[in-house]
């Protein structure tokens, strides 16, 4: 069962399951808590998982203002100290991505491990077909009826607010995000980029977000798109947790990180 809670005025419902050490999921742009479905139960048999839904998001209600990731990162953090309590691991997929490393870069101490699945850091890195779908999007359109029925379903803002909600996303998209590669670069949580080998961000960014932080591992998964926890969410899962419960092992070649000096063979 879910609840609520005030974080800097923001009527913010969470999910929590399990128990254990702090594992925060971060839910994807136009998305609810329940598209995590395939790894809430998988992540609560080892962790303490808690899954915040943002403003304008599934059962929080929007707020006055544009919708920015700079805000739902401040919202992220304040919900960190309020509800986690402290250090957790963060997995973001897409926006809730882009989220977790807006809240690795201003708080450090907040982030244990952090896994971004899908996530750009700057508009650049997505296909430009994605932006013209985006710029083209209609409230009541067929692409749009799996994220309409998520937000009708939950929202308290009545279901006559989606066309506002959608408007304010699509704006957001097409200005942000943009975080400097030097900003990338003082993330230091260990720190796992997954991508969809055909994702709508591509991977020549994402290769650049895997290099641009310090201590990071990369994993396309094969034959996924940017619905990659939803299309092969075993072999996901298993990826994310193995990265979260062990320590990095050595290997025998290493080249990136035998430069930087993360690593000796």
């Amino acid at each position: 069962m879910g609840e609520y809670v005030d974080i800097g005025g923001v009527n913010t419902w969470y999910d929590e399951e399990g128990s254990g050490e702090p594992l925060v999921l971060l839910h994807g742009g136009l998305c609810t808590n329940e598209t995590w479905a395939a790894q809430t139960p998988v992540f609560a048999e080892r962790f303490r998982v808690v899954a915040p839904e943002r403003r304008a998001h599934g059962h929080t209600a929007d707020a006055e203002g544009p919708l920015t990731y700079g805000a739902m990162a401040e919202d992220t953090i304040g919900f960190l100290d309020k509800v986690v309590g402290g250090p957790a691991h963060l997995v973001g997929w897409s926006d809730g991505g882009i989220v977790g490393l807006m809240v690795a870069i201003a708080r450090p101490d907040l982030v244990r491990k952090l896994v971004v699945i899908g996530a750009n850091y700057d508009t650049t890195g997505v296909a430009p077909e994605v932006d013209d779908m985006f710029a083209n999007l209609a409230p009541d359109s067929d692409e749009m009826a799996m994220f309409r029925g998520l937000y009708e379903m939950h929202t308290p803002d009545g279901p006559e607010h989606w066309p506002v909600v959608l408007a304010k996303f699509v704006e957001m998209t097409q200005r942000e995000p943009h975080i400097p590669v030097g900003e990338l670069a003082h993330i230091s949580a260990p720190t796992l980029v997954v991508v969809g080998d055909d994702d709508m961000v591509s991977l020549e960014h994402t290769a650049a977000l895997f290099r641009a932080i310090p201590n990071s591992e990369l994993a396309v998964v094969p034959r996924t798109s940017h619905a990659v926890v939803i299309e092969k969410p075993e072999l996901v899962n298993r990826i994310v947790l193995d990265f979260i419960e062990n320590e990095p092992a050595e290997t025998m070649l290493p080249i990136r990180r035998a430069a930087t000096g993360a690593e000796t063979p």
